[in-house]
């Protein structure tokens, strides 16, 4: 097959050794006329001069959505037909050293304008993408959903060019060349402490260590050196006293500290900060002094900055909780990040979590949460919906700060009902965290992979520290997930009480943990509530506590509006339940009834179950262990998927009834998303990200059977995934209540919310005026 554009036969200007063979007699008279075809026609394979970039919401350099600049515009590339071979050309063509993966499907979210490779095939030797075979310029049958990206190994290839690259965020300052930043302790009970919080300040310029003179040093230059070290504050230091240290030093003949700083290459001469920047690189600085041979720090000494880190990251806490000023306050919070101190933003609001649209979001705005949350400055201010969509409001947007604000709700913003966002836009962070030296405490062993293996922990053991194994009893999700937090392996997928396939350290075979508790928040697992005593009756070995984790968790959360919507009551005679009962959905009570003769009272309601997390909700068994029912005629997939109660003002259950999961599919995904999980013909289940599992009011089993419940005022509850089955990366928007009044023949169901979705003091509100309401003090 011919290429669009191009002649059989012709040499093709990207291949110069191809030769043609033609009769002798022929070649004079053909020769001149074959030449001048292909000089007029052009070769649709004819590399063309384009430029490479990365575009969209990224993580760390090298990786993001692949762009080309064509006829002077940029352009897309279409997921159809690349592969390994064509990422490795791009990324060769970008500067870095060879390809990691390659990402399909819009992962670094959707470009725009033209697309203008598709169908792209490379042999991996190609020294540039339009050297590649493809259907020819801007020819492409694809949308912007199936827009490709690659990632690229970190190494730069030697004397490459800066990429061209455009950032869905702003953690990366074009022309660093100040890289990074620590505090030297200097005091002895400085280096003792973690994290280390007070000492000389170091930066890294173009690869190596300098330290910063105090002439002019400022308290907002400390404000920015603490932001990047994972720190809210920083705080006055008493420099007279590192004056003296620093003088006696001189003095000491043993010292090399005179010699060494006489040299500019010691110092970076000044820095000037406004204390609203988010990265020291961000501040005027001069490395060197202004005159050719004039001294960098001729009289001064290096620069001490203090910080005050928040009651998280103080020592001996873990679970504290940093204050706010009074004010314009608006309590934010983070959800689905897989590290601590990153994650969706959310904004409590008129009493309501919503989230925040990412319109002119930037690190200003990004690291006034981080600061307010009890962190350092922003790394990256993510857009697109990066750590996941919300459900619910969207409370802000346009936020624009000028970095000094105590909270949010100090920026200036927008009502995002003007602005037409929609959660596709929810604005992220990912914030600069202390270093704890949290992850050398644990490790895995045995596993197939490093993200799998027996749980070991480095404790005191008779006043010396000592590797050992975590008791398997009781081990649950929620100490797993402790732990992946602290390994920097993001969620636990399973918790495993027994570990008969994994072996684990020759020198941890001794049990040195056991009754561990942890609430899921803490950021180690030495900070969760364990027995003072070691009791391990099953002891250790193959009973030894382990953990999987993934660096993605679904996150499943009930549309709490379609419940309050769709809820009814139904007399359905006894004849059309046998199914029902025969899957225990009806009270005890129907038990003892003359069947088929009767009914039973339901209370009806359609519920829909959206995936808001950043990795597919899949059933914990394999299909092979699904349970057929034959009455219904479908598989169990999970024993239980969710539990349905009506509870009184007290708590206490009056009715109750469960939901097998017999089908988990997507039954509706948004506009650019695919379904990929069906029940039909024994198919796939689970629900994809961004999608939900819908079921529908008029389906056996999607009710509450209230026969036996006299009138009065409850409270409805759903508790999707009740026994955590299946990991998540957010558990506490599992439980949905509604105010439900039941008159004998009516019911009003009203207020229904996710456990998360309201403030405490709304919700603490709403049960008073029901307890006064009927009387309950």
């Amino acid at each position: 097959m011919v290429p669009k554009g191009s002649v059989s036969g012709c040499p093709q200007a990207s291949h110069p050794r191809t030769t043609m063979v033609m009769p002798a007699a022929a070649r004079p008279i053909l020769l001149p006329l074959v030449l001048l075809l292909c000089w007029v026609v052009p070769s649709g394979q004819e590399p063309a001069p384009v430029q490479l970039r990365l575009a969209g919401p990224r993580g760390p350099a090298g990786e993001g959505r692949l762009e080309v600049l064509y006829q002077g515009r940029w352009g897309t590339v279409c997921d159809d037909g690349f592969d390994f071979h064509a990422a490795t050309v791009a990324c060769r063509q970008l500067g870095y050293t060879a390809a990691v993966t390659w990402t399909h499907s819009a992962t670094y979210g959707q470009g725009e304008g033209p697309i203008w490779l598709d169908n792209v095939r490379c042999g991996g030797s190609e020294g540039s993408l339009a050297e590649c075979v493809h259907n020819g310029w801007g020819t492409s049958d694809c949308h912007h959903g199936e827009d490709a990206g690659v990632v690229c190994s970190g190494q730069r290839l030697p004397g490459s060019p800066p990429q061209a690259t455009i950032s869905g965020h702003l953690g990366e300052v074009p022309g660093l060349r100040l890289e990074d930043v620590r505090l030297k302790p200097v005091l002895a009970r400085a280096k003792l402490s973690m994290p280390v919080t007070e000492g000389a300040v170091e930066v890294k310029h173009n690869g190596r260590w300098r330290q910063v003179c105090d002439a002019g040093w400022t308290r907002n230059n400390s404000r920015v050196v603490c932001g990047m070290l994972g720190f809210p504050q920083e705080k006055h230091v008493n420099t007279s006293f590192y004056r003296k240290l620093w003088n006696m030093k001189l003095k000491d003949p043993n010292s090399s500290l005179k010699t060494l700083s006489q040299k500019n290459s010691f110092w970076v001469h000044k820095v000037r900060c406004q204390g609203t920047e988010p990265h020291l690189a961000r501040c005027p600085t001069q490395v060197a002094p202004p005159a050719p041979r004039q001294q960098a720090c001729p009289h001064g000494m290096h620069a001490i900055v203090s910080c005050l880190p928040s009651p998280t990251f103080q020592k001996g806490t873990g679970k504290g909780r940093s204050k706010t000023s009074p004010g314009k306050v608006l309590p934010v919070r983070l959800r689905a990040g897989t590290h601590a101190g990153e994650g969706r933003v959310e904004v409590l609001r008129h009493g309501q979590w919503g989230t925040v649209c990412d319109k002119q979001w930037d690190l200003a705005a990004a690291s006034v949460v981080c600061r307010q949350l009890g962190y350092g400055t922003a790394k990256q201010a993510l857009v697109g919906a990066q750590m996941g969509q919300g459900l619910g409001p969207i409370h802000m947007s346009e936020v624009r700060c000028t970095g000094h604000e105590q909270s949010l709700g100090e920026c200036r913003f927008q009502d995002a009902e003007r602005s037409g966002c929609r959660h596709e836009a929810d604005a992220a962070v990912r914030c600069h965290v202390p270093h704890m030296d949290f992850q050398t405490q644990v490790r895995l062993a045995g596993g197939r992979s490093p993200e799998e293996g027996v749980v070991e922990v480095l404790v005191p053991v008779q006043g010396r520290l000592q590797w050992g194994a975590v008791c398997g009893a009781q081990w649950g999700l929620n100490e797993a997930m402790v732990v992946c937090r602290q390994l920097g392996l993001g969620f636990a997928s399973h918790a495993l009480q027994e570990t008969w396939y994994w072996a684990g350290s020759p020198d941890a075979a001794q049990v040195v943990m056991s009754g561990v508790r942890c609430a899921g928040t803490e950021l180690a697992l030495q900070q969760c509530q364990r027995h003072g005593p070691v009791h391990c009756p099953s002891g250790g070995g193959r009973f030894s506590a382990g953990v999987t984790c993934t660096a993605h968790a679904p996150d499943l959360v009930m549309n709490a509006q379609l419940v309050q919507e769709t809820a009814y009551l139904e007399d359905r005679p006894l004849e059309l339940l046998y199914c029902a009962h025969e899957e225990r959905c009806l009270s005890r009570s129907a038990d003892h009834m003359h069947w088929p003769y009767g009914h039973r009272r339901l209370l009806r309601f359609s519920s829909q179950i959206h995936n808001l997390g950043r990795a597919d909700f899949r059933p914990k068994m394999g299909r092979h262990a699904w349970t057929w029912h034959q009455c219904h005629r479908h598989f169990h997939s999970i024993e239980v998927f969710t539990h349905y109660d009506l509870l009184t003002l007290n708590g206490s259950k009056v009715a109750e009834g469960h939901k097998a999961s017999f089908c988990l599919e997507d039954t509706n995904c948004p506009e650019g998303l695919q379904r990929r999980f069906a029940c039909a013909n024994f198919g796939e289940q689970g629900v994809s990200v961004g999608c939900w599992d819908t079921y529908r009011h008029d389906i056996d089993c999607q009710w509450i059977d209230i026969t036996d419940v006299p009138p009065g005022s409850y409270t409805f509850q759903v508790v999707v995934n009740p026994k955590h089955e299946v990991a998540e990366s957010d558990f506490s928007n599992n439980v949905m209540r509604c105010r439900c009044k039941y008159d004998g023949q009516r019911v009003w169901m009203h207020g229904c919310h996710t456990s998360d979705a309201y403030g405490a003091d709304v919700v603490n509100d709403l049960e008073r005026q029901e307890r006064l309401a009927n009387n309950l003090v």
